[in-house]
């Protein structure tokens, strides 16, 4: 029997991504259903995506969480494979998906996720982490290999993730949560003796220009979500040590291409840095200030937070 094949995208104004995101997927031999799910933004990303032949959902502003949203759009569709993706991650070619969820039909995998190289015009600052991140070869990981990878281990993103849907069913999908909602789902999976595959032939072109503050604002938020997720991650061990390697490799990098940067590379990780660490230890804050340092505005007035925040007053 044939595994069928769902695609989601989340959206919030999203058009000017769809002409590049959704054509890859559409010449696909593998011919999925691929699903727009849309928080009602007024942009035109609703009536384009219809227009190209995607399904869509939309829900209201409110009700939007990396986690829960991308639970009821794998619900929504109900096919045995789901892949998660963000529609400013563009598959480099038709045979992307094919690659993607090879390891996964196969059944090596329960989980796989694709490679991502910055675009053209990235600066340094973009395309670095990306080759940290993402290497040219592919492997798999199980908890075994937690002592070799750390908390790499658990290294996925839902930029361009696919998950056989019956594993996710065993953990009960993915959680609300404030980010984080594929690394809090892989840690549970490979702890009940599944696999993720890194797929380098899968490639996305995926980056971002962030300024200092949106650094530190991205991760604090990071911060926040891996100190709740502090009982799965700990079997791995510390990320220091990954985290040193990520500092020694950018500066000798820009010493020997850019040292007229390195300045400014300083205060790049040291916004890295600061967020995570003050994220990380937001649980004192009150909520105006975690609302104030956060990249994720909606998230704090959002159904999902409000109905927990309740629970614990």
């Amino acid at each position: 029997m044939v595994d069928s094949i769902g695609i989601v995208f989340i959206t919030h104004c999203a058009k000017k991504h769809l002409p590049f995101c959704l054509p890859p997927l559409f010449n696909s031999s593998l011919k999925p259903r691929i699903l727009v799910v849309n928080s009602s933004s007024n942009d035109g990303t609703v009536e384009l995506a219809q227009a190209m032949g995607a399904e869509t959902l939309v829900i209201e502003r409110s009700l939007f969480n990396h986690g829960s949203t991308r639970e009821l759009a794998r619900k929504h569709l109900n096919t045995d494979i789901v892949v998660m993706m963000t529609p400013d991650a563009y598959l480099t070619n038709s045979e992307g998906l094919e690659y993607l969820l090879e390891p996964i039909l196969q059944r090596k995998a329960s989980i796989a996720y694709a490679r991502q190289i910055a675009h053209t015009d990235a600066d340094f600052f973009e395309s670095f982490p990306r080759e940290f991140n993402y290497p040219a070869q592919s492997h798999l990981r199980g908890i075994e290999d937690a002592a070799q990878f750390g908390t790499y281990t658990f290294f996925c993103s839902n930029s361009c993730a696919a998950y056989r849907n019956q594993a996710l069913d065993e953990i009960g999908g993915f959680p609300s949560v404030l980010l984080g909602e594929d690394t809090a789902v892989v840690v549970q999976l490979l702890k009940k003796e599944h696999r993720i595959a890194y797929v380098a032939e899968a490639i996305v072109h995926h980056s971002h220009r962030y300024s200092l503050k949106q650094e530190f604002e991205r991760h604090f938020d990071t911060g926040l979500a891996r100190k709740k997720l502090h009982a799965l991650l700990q079997e791995a061990g510390s990320d220091s040590a990954r985290g040193k390697k990520y500092v020694r490799e950018m500066f000798e990098r820009l010493l020997q291409n850019q040292p007229l940067m390195i300045p400014y590379a300083f205060l790049h990780i040291l916004a890295k840095w600061a967020g995570y660490k003050i994220g990380s230890m937001s649980s004192w804050m009150p909520l105006w200030l975690k609302k104030k340092l956060s990249s994720q505005d909606f998230y704090w007035v959002s159904q999902d937070f409000m109905q927990a925040r309740s629970k614990m007053l």
